[in-house]
């Protein structure tokens, strides 16, 4: 058995991480504005955008998916 001193230091394990619970469908949206990406994008195929002093390049792809990179 260990002595109390050989306890008190031993890492004390931290707990397990809970996950956010599941968003509701159909509640999601009711907080904030809704944009098409054609209303940003227009007839280009990428822009930027600046964020807190970074600037992030939204890009749409052929197959219809968009893309945000650093």
């Amino acid at each position: 058995m260990p002595s109390t001193q050989e306890a008190c230091d031993s890492p004390i394990p931290s707990p397990t991480p809970r996950s956010p619970p599941s968003p509701v469908p159909g509640k999601a949206r009711e907080n904030h504005d809704v944009l098409q990406s054609s209303a940003l994008l227009g007839p280009r195929q990428a822009i930027e955008i600046e964020h807190n002093g970074q600037r992030y390049r939204l890009q749409s792809t052929k197959s219809g998916k968009l893309i945000l990179t650093k």
